[in-house]
């Protein structure tokens, strides 16, 4: 059982509403829209369920923790409301698939309605969610996770939809032929489903799970929040907290968006104003976004985080939700150094998405071009 419990927090309305924000921007346009989870999060807490989260420091190495996450198109889960007990019955049948009782849940991705969905599954469970997460972003595939990169099989593993459907996945040869085989299985079910994973131990998770996931977001909520307050830039805010930068200004004059695979894939075009002016930005998109360009030209790429947010009240915008005219900004932010290794770039880094004619280069001065003489 956790122990330690003055190293447990529990979240308020408030913090929901934190989260709400922090999460969509680490979500680099996937994850599922927030919007969503904060109304079904709320709605627990407002039921008498406790929205409870544990440090990794608190976590005993022998704990046993389920990681999970929504699978499926951000947009299905947009459009198409849960029934809310999905994550809940994955648990309950990979408990009994594997007789274990689970001590805590790990979230998949901080991006999005992915970071909603393990906190609501805890708090109906009776159990707390673990300070971390295995993208520090989201990620449209569940082999691009910490967990499976350094050596977690996620199998056996179980996915439930909104119809009460449960479908077990007892052994995948691979983490990419997991995510081959519950890809299919969720455009089967509508194209959104929740998946939980075979548990991970306490030692497991301190060594390659990355760290403070929830704390970092319910704070860069909180700072854009603070600034809107203050009349403050709130783009500037989330810049100063994440170690970003402003590379790209402008409005989309055209957007190219289609569900294909599971996927929702696409490019957006964005035509730069104010110091941007004549240049022009695109985003290549799959669920979240991937490459950045400008005039043709690379500048960040995957693992490192491009956000799209609103130019006036710096809220991120998921991929489901842009549209012609937005006018936007595009941040740049370093991913974590767990997604920088040899191993991690296999599978997160460019080769991982198919664009084997770019090379990583992380995001730096050497990758995003020198802050303009205007704004020095």
């Amino acid at each position: 059982m956790l122990t330690r419990p003055e190293r447990c927090w529990t979240l308020t309305e408030d913090d929901i509403l934190a989260l709400e924000i922090g999460a969509a921007i680490l979500g680099t346009g996937g994850g599922g829209n927030p919007y969503i989870g904060k109304l079904r999060a709320r709605q627990a807490l407002r039921d008498g369920h406790k929205l409870r989260v544990v440090s990794l420091q608190a976590l005993p190495d022998d704990a046993k923790v389920v990681s999970l996450g929504g699978i499926g198109a951000p947009l299905v889960s947009f459009e198409r409301i849960k029934e809310g007990r999905e994550g809940l019955r994955c648990v309950r049948a990979l408990e009994e698939r594997l007789g274990f009782k689970a001590d805590a849940i790990a979230c998949e991705e901080i991006g999005g309605q992915n970071a909603m969905e393990p906190l609501i599954v805890a708090s109906l469970a009776g159990i707390p969610v673990v300070d971390c997460d295995g993208m520090g972003r989201a990620f449209p595939e569940m082999q691009m996770s910490t967990y499976s990169i350094y050596g977690h099989r996620s199998t056996p593993s179980v996915m439930c939809d909104p119809h009460g459907n449960v479908v077990i996945f007892d052994h995948a040869i691979s983490e990419k032929w997991h995510e081959r085989m519950a890809r299919a299985c969720v455009i089967a079910q509508g194209g959104a489903s929740t998946l939980a994973s075979a548990p991970m131990s306490g030692a497991f998770l301190k060594r390659f799970a990355v760290p403070n996931s929830y704390t970092r977001a319910v704070a860069l909520g909180r700072a854009v929040m603070e600034a809107r307050r203050n009349h403050a830039d709130p783009i500037a805010a989330i810049c100063e907290m994440e170690q970003g930068k402003l590379i790209h200004t402008g409005k989309i004059v055209d957007l190219k968006r289609h569900l294909r695979g599971g996927f929702v894939t696409g490019e957006a075009i964005i035509e730069g104003f104010d110091a941007y002016q004549g240049e022009t930005g695109s985003v290549l998109i799959q669920n979240e976004n991937l490459v950045f360009k400008r005039d043709g030209q690379v500048e960040v790429v995957v693992p490192d985080l491009i956000i799209i947010l609103d130019i006036d009240g710096g809220e991120a915008i998921t991929t489901e939700m842009l549209r012609y005219g937005q006018r936007v900004a595009v941040l740049a932010v370093p991913c974590h150094p767990l997604l920088r290794t040899s191993e991690a770039l296999e599978v997160i880094g460019p080769r991982g998405f198919g664009f084997d004619d770019i090379v990583y280069r992380p995001f730096g001065a050497d990758v995003v071009r020198n802050q303009r003489a205007g704004d020095e």
